[in-house]
């Protein structure tokens, strides 16, 4: 439904997170015994948990450990892990930058080039740890460093971007052909985003891609919100986004994997995302703070460097944990931010939902107050839900 915000002029309401509430079921389910397994495309996955393609949460050593976990780290690269043979002092500078300091420094590092021997070198140890890699980049590189990774073994690929659309107009430069890309360059699955709307996934869906990302903009260390204005909540954008999965699959018999990426805070905001539709999340800075990632207890968004509009900062978020103690806890923290895993479990176990593909039809309701009735000594002492 539309509201007007002015004289013929209507705009929809949209829904983040803490906007939703989801409804326990009229069946519960034990939670040690649904199954939380996923699927891009054939690349079958353990826990539905892909680590975002961020220099501060994922080097090749985070994607080993991620791997062998049951998720899938996604290696950036873009980043320093193809643009320095030994990143560790470059992090180690980034991290100990003031916050004053830290973006230009960012821009200032990620000016070396890419030296794509790295983009094969990096695969190769990670495939050689006996897990799967997936490995990213900008739609500009993705042609030439997709076939690189390819040929050096990676079993994803994932073209992302701030925005992606088959449709892209340009005149100084050929855009990408996103079909040919997906179809015939690519013989390994291919992830596109990102992507906020129906329409939009729909015609990336026609591809062939194996997935799309959902979320423009939610990131902890993301300003696209700010800086350019635009976005659209992580509930609405998912449900858009599964609908025109759920269409493209009735259509085609071809079904295209959703993944809700950025946003998410705690298991509570990644069992919505669940309930919204999505098959898989993709989280930075829950990932950021665990011992094995490289951001040092710093996190910092991919469009962070860029050298003339920077759609990034980096954030301090602190080590809390090891990558177990994230995703299977036991759990130490009381905000949520541990056992991410056993929070889906316990969640689909509460509104009976033995399978993902039933968690995506759960019962959503409107609650804005939902983090707040009751909480009013939690919010007083600053603990729990309201840190």
């Amino acid at each position: 439904m539309g509201f007007y915000i002015g004289r013929d002029r209507e705009a929809r309401r949209a829904y983040g997170f803490d906007e939703v509430a989801i409804v326990p079921g009229t069946e519960t389910g034990n939670p040690e015994e649904v199954d939380v397994n996923t699927s891009v495309g054939p690349v079958k996955l353990e826990i539905p948990f892909l680590a975002s393609a961020m220099d501060g949460v994922v080097d090749v050593n985070f994607a080993i450990a991620m791997g062998k976990l049951g998720g899938l780290a996604v290696l950036n690269l873009d980043g320093v892990q193809t643009k320095y043979k030994d990143p560790a002092a470059v992090l180690d500078k980034i991290a100990s930058a003031s916050p004053e300091e830290a973006t230009a420094l960012v821009q200032s590092v990620y000016k070396e080039p890419i030296k794509t021997e790295l983009i094969t070198e990096r695969v190769k140890q990670i495939k050689a740890a006996g897990v799967k890699a997936a490995v990213s980049c900008i739609p500009a590189n993705a042609e030439k460093f997709g076939q690189i990774a390819q040929d050096a073994g990676a079993d994803i690929f994932v073209a992302q971007g701030t925005v992606i659309t088959v449709k892209h107009k340009a005149t100084q430069y050929t855009p990408i052909d996103l079909a040919k890309f997906c179809q015939k360059t690519m013989k390994i699955p291919v992830i596109l985003g990102n992507v906020v709307s129906y329409q939009a996934a729909l015609e990336l869906m026609e591809t062939g891609c194996a997935a799309i990302l959902v979320g423009v903009g939610p990131g902890a260390a993301c300003t696209s919100r700010g800086v350019l204005g635009i976005g659209v909540p992580q509930v609405t954008s998912t449900v858009d986004c599964a609908n025109a999965r759920d269409f493209y699959f009735k259509k085609t018999g071809k079904y295209v994997s959703i993944i809700t990426d950025g946003g998410m805070n705690s298991g509570g905001d990644i069992c919505k995302a669940f309930a919204s539709g999505a098959d898989a999340v993709m989280v930075g800075s829950a990932f950021a703070r665990t011992h094995e990632a490289p951001g040092r207890g710093y996190h910092w968004g991919m469009a962070t460097p860029h050298h003339n509009l920077p759609r990034g900062t980096r954030v301090r978020v602190g080590v809390t944990g090891s990558l177990e103690e994230i995703l299977y806890g036991p759990a130490s923290l009381d905000d949520g931010t541990q056992n991410l895993v056993g929070a889906l479990r316990t969640c689909m176990g509460t509104v009976g939902a033995m399978t993902i593909k039933e968690m995506q039809m759960a019962e959503l309701i409107i609650a804005p107050d939902i983090k707040s009735e009751g909480k009013l000594f939690q919010r007083a002492q600053r603990i729990g839900m309201c840190k």
